[in-house]
């Protein structure tokens, strides 16, 4: 059943939870595991495209698409129908171990999209993280190396192999080691704010080439370097025009493997299918999840055919390329090519403007930055020194929460920005009063609390 589309969106009808909501909280927390990082109260019932409905009637606009999942909206019309028909017709059959239609077919399609001309080949998992795994694998057993570069800031799933890639929050790494060994970490470039990072894609650069390969890493040893071409946990940021291309050249010079995270910024997303395709860079291996089904669970990893050489057995998923998760693959890159994509080029261009001249009016607001419908607003106590507004984000997050609009956190203190690629430019508006109103209540323009 819809959510009902009669009323206006935002449409907040009780306190904050409501008594139903409330109810099932208190029920939930005796038996949910408390690692669990619930935001703030919203029971959600049902969902249709950009509006969340809670068990109390409540009707919140949702701006954050299930963390970049849910691309086509949620509960696309078309997406459901091809789950639908599917589930009629086969739940499961082990991809590893028996060939069916769909999985056949959504291998063909992400090799045709996949950046680049050099032909590709797939291995499909079941999140983001098996899918970065799985990269870790193939990278090792194909270069016959063991060593990873990866950056400050990166987060690439929670798995032990994926884990020690990231280096986004304390708290996803503390006692849990030993972790993934032969794992360095260095600065990813940041032209706004990142203390580990040197000016410009080339510096950065320039400093594993000259320093980290001529004293600590044999870059012989190097497997992969593996990154986001846009930073997503870390806090949304955009790396400096060339600096893919210096990354991808080093990788070539020393044949290093270029492994691009593509899970929150693929499928569209930036208005482009991969995001690394702003860059105008073919990686070696692309990992894609969240938004590649719109919301059911999938994960990908993409690879030159060539790079994918590991025998039979070395690698497999029992549920990965489950036939339904596959076909709601292919509908929503149908229906990101049949004209979201373009909505997301648009809108997201509509929404940044609209957070710039929000960014005018309001001095807590640092910078405003990213692609598409990927784009963060970094939250500073000064516009000097950028210290960062942690707790003033957190409260203008509160609020907006409270007068309907749903959003997340990235970073130190930037507020993300992903909605589903369906949005319309008088739903950014209704986001950016609701952001800018709670903006004014936790911090005044006229000074920052």
């Amino acid at each position: 059943m819809m959510v009902d589309s009669g009323r206006k969106v935002p449409h907040i009808q009780t306190p904050l939870p409501g008594p139903l909501s409330r109810a099932l909280i208190e029920t939930d927390e005796q038996f949910v595991s408390p690692s669990y990082t619930r935001s703030y109260p919203l029971v959600i019932r049902r969902a249709s495209g950009t509006t969340l409905e809670d068990l109390d009637g409540n009707l919140f606009l949702d701006f954050t698409a299930g963390i970049a999942v849910c691309a086509t909206g949620h509960c696309h019309p078309q997406v459901v129908a091809a789950i639908q028909r599917q589930a009629e017709q086969l739940l499961h059959m082990c991809g590893a171990d028996f060939y069916y239609p769909p999985l056949k077919d959504l291998a063909r399609k992400l090799c045709e999209i996949a950046p680049g001309t050099s032909p590709k080949r797939v291995l499909f998992t079941n999140s983001g993280a098996e899918a970065i795994e799985a990269a870790i694998k193939l990278a090792r057993y194909h270069t016959r190396r063991q060593h990873i570069l990866a950056f400050y800031g990166a987060f690439h799933g929670r798995t032990m192999g994926a884990l020690s890639l990231t280096a986004s929050k304390i708290t996803q790494r503390r006692r849990f080691e030993p972790l993934l060994p032969e794992v360095t970490h260095v600065g990813y470039a940041n032209p706004y704010r990142n203390p580990y990072a040197t000016e410009g894609g080339e510096g950065c650069v320039r400093f594993i080439e000259d320093r980290l390969f001529k004293t600590v890493l044999p870059p012989e040893e190097v497997a992969a370097i593996v990154v986001e071409p846009i930073q997503g946990e870390g806090g949304y940021v955009v790396p400096p025009a060339d600096y893919h291309q210096q990354l991808k050249a080093l990788a070539e010079r020393h044949g290093i493997l270029f492994v691009v995270d593509e899970v929150q910024s693929g499928m569209g997303r930036t208005g482009k299918m991969f995001a690394i395709e702003h860059w105008g860079v073919e990686p070696d291996i692309v990992c894609v999840a969240k938004g590649i089904a719109s919301g059911m669970p999938l994960g990908a990893m993409i690879a030159k055919a060539g790079i994918m050489d590991w025998e039979k057995g070395a690698h497999a998923s029992t549920f990965g390329g489950n036939p339904v998760s596959c076909v709601a693959a292919l509908e929503t890159i149908s229906l990101l090519e049949g004209g979201l994509m373009e909505n997301a080029r648009q809108v997201g261009g509509y929404l940044k403007t609209r957070l710039q001249e929000l960014q005018q009016r309001h001095p807590l607001i640092g910078d405003v930055r990213g692609k598409g419908l990927m784009i963060g607003a970094d939250l500073v106590k000064d516009q000097v020194a950028k210290t960062p507004a942690v707790a003033q984000r957190d409260a203008i997050l509160q609020r907006c929460f409270e007068k309907g609009l749903v959003l997340l956190g990235c970073g130190e203190s930037v507020i993300r920005f992903c909605p589903a690629l369906v949005v319309t430019e008088a739903e950014v508006d209704t986001a950016v009063e609701i952001l800018e109103a709670a903006m004014q209540e936790v911090a005044p323009a006229t000074g920052v609390a």
